[in-house]
């Protein structure tokens, strides 16, 4: 594992991810920004739709997407935006969507409803995948012609969207997996109450459905936002690790067009 004792102004040399070092977390979020605008706008001048996976964490891309989107008047009408994931009571349902920890009530209160309405998409075209039919999302998601960009974070443990590791399975078994429902780990739910619980994991959720690691590996372009000190060893891990269904987003050093953006915290040494 000498991969952690890489220093920050050698990051990215010979990594099997291509990862671009930066300053503040405000560059990570520009970056991801840019190329949700960039990508509309090059699709909307030759008439084509758009397609998004698109996280709620990270979330600071947001505010700038939605400014420059007002700014510039660019049409989200073509645009279907997929998002990765949602907590889920412990019967399979939807957590409540005034909740704050809701993924969907997040989307509505700081995106979509922040965007002017003459530029917004149908509300049919913002889509979470469904506890209740977990293969609707990847049907969709054909019938559109697959994915432009699939945009996230990795979590503590490497998950991309809620795909927890699974070592059990080969990274070929592992890439198959579709959209379902999963119980969260307790690495995932630990870290996850840091930020949004207090520290109170018993308050968090057990389940949540999430978008399939097939469904992300085969978009056509992936971009990573990394900003917190635990990502020092993640994204490390990520691009220089063994490839292994134990930390997913290992599986992205296969993918032809993937890039993970790392702020000077995540850049840092780990140890």
């Amino acid at each position: 594992m000498d991969y952690f004792k890489i220093p920050a102004g050698e990051l990215g040399k010979g990594s099997k991810i291509p990862v671009y070092p930066l300053g503040d977390s405000g560059e990570v979020f520009y970056e991801l920004a840019l190329e949700m605008v960039d990508t509309i706008k090059a699709h909307n001048a030759a008439g084509e739709k758009t397609v998004f996976i698109c996280p709620v964490g990270p979330v600071g891309q947001y505010p700038i997407f939605v400014r420059l989107v007002n700014r510039d008047r660019v049409s989200l009408k073509n645009c279907w935006f997929i998002n990765m994931d949602e907590y889920l009571n412990d019967d399979g349902t939807y957590i409540d969507i005034g909740s704050p920890l809701s993924f969907r009530g997040f989307m509505s209160r700081n995106v979509y409803s922040k965007i002017d309405a003459g530029l917004l998409m149908p509300e049919e075209q913002r889509v979470f995948p469904d506890p209740a039919d977990t293969g609707r999302v990847d049907k969709l998601i054909e019938e559109l012609g697959g994915v432009d960009v699939c945009f996230g974070g990795i979590g503590i443990n490497g998950h991309l969207a809620f795909n927890e590791a699974q070592p059990e399975l080969t990274p070929e078994e592992f890439a198959a997996l579709g959209t379902r429902v999963i119980t969260l780990t307790p690495e995932t739910k630990t870290a996850n109450a840091i930020g949004d619980r207090g520290g109170a994991i018993i308050a968090m959720p057990n389940k949540a459905v999430t978008i399939g690691i097939k469904q992300i590996i085969s978009a056509r372009k992936v971009r990573l936002g990394v900003f917190r000190d635990w990502h020092r060893g993640v994204v490390r891990q990520a691009a220089y690790g063994e490839v292994s269904a134990a930390f997913p987003v290992t599986l992205l050093q296969n993918h032809p067009d993937a890039a993970i953006f790392a702020n000077s915290t995540a850049s840092a040494l780990p140890f």
